[in-house]
C-alpha cells in the first residue's frame, strides 16, 4: 500500500475548549481506527510561571487560544468527521464550502521550533508588579508590613519597597517571591 501524504492543518476550536477538541479527536481516530490518516494532534503551548501568595505556580498557556494544529490526510469523510466534532468551528484558512488549506512546511516548524524552543527555556516569571503599586511584606523581618513599590528589577527579580516603620519611610530590597499585591 502507498504511504498516504498528510500535510498539517489548523482547525479552529471554541477558545477554552482545545484540549477538550484534542481529546475528542483523538478518541474519534482510535475509535475509527484513522491512524494512518491523522497522524498528530498538536496545542502549541508554553509553561508561564506566577507568583500568588508568595509561591511559584506553574500554569500552561496556550500559544495560539482557539487553534489546534493537526497532520492529517484530509480524504474522504475525515474532514466531515473533524468539522462535526464538538466545539470546532471550522479549518483555518478555508473559503466558505471550499477545501481545507494546509500550512507551509516552514510555518509548522517554526511554531514547532518556538514551541520546543519555549519548554527549554529557563523558568519565566509572569510578575505583574508596578512602580507605585501598593504591596503587603508576605516573609522575612518586615512581614506583615505594607509599602509602595518604588523600583522593579526584572532581571534580578528585585523590588525596592518604601515601607513605613515607626512613622519614617524606610527603603528595603525584597524578592518577588516576599510579596503579595494588596
Amino acid at each position: 500500500m502507498a504511504e498516504i501524504e498528510r500535510k498539517w492543518y489548523v482547525i479552529r476550536a471554541v477558545g477554552g475548549k482545545e484540549k477538550k477538541v484534542k481529546e475528542y479527536i483523538e478518541n474519534e481516530v482510535s475509535r475509527l481506527e484513522l491512524q494512518e490518516y491523522i497522524s498528530q494532534v498538536l496545542i502549541p503551548t508554553e509553561k508561564v510561571y506566577q507568583i500568588r501568595n508568595g509561591k511559584k505556580i506553574s500554569k500552561e498557556r496556550n500559544f495560539f487560544p482557539g487553534y489546534i494544529m493537526i497532520e492529517a490526510a484530509l480524504i474522504g469523510e475525515i474532514p466531515h468527521m473533524l468539522m462535526n466534532i464538538t466545539n470546532v468551528i471550522g479549518f483555518l484558512g478555508e473559503t466558505k464550502g471550499g477545501d481545507p488549506v494546509p500550512i507551509r512546511l516552514s510555518e509548522v516548524n517554526r511554531i514547532l521550533g518556538k514551541v520546543d524552543e519555549l519548554a527549554d527555556q529557563e523558568e519565566e516569571i509572569n510578575t505583574p508588579f508596578i512602580v507605585e503599586e501598593t504591596i503587603k511584606v508576605t516573609d522575612g523581618p518586615f512581614n506583615g508590613f505594607t509599602g509602595v513599590i518604588e523600583d522593579v528589577n526584572e532581571d534580578k527579580k528585585k523590588l525596592r519597597v518604601m515601607v513605613k516603620i515607626f512613622g519614617r519611610k524606610t527603603p528595603l530590597e525584597l524578592s518577588f517571591m516576599q510579596v503579595e499585591k494588596q
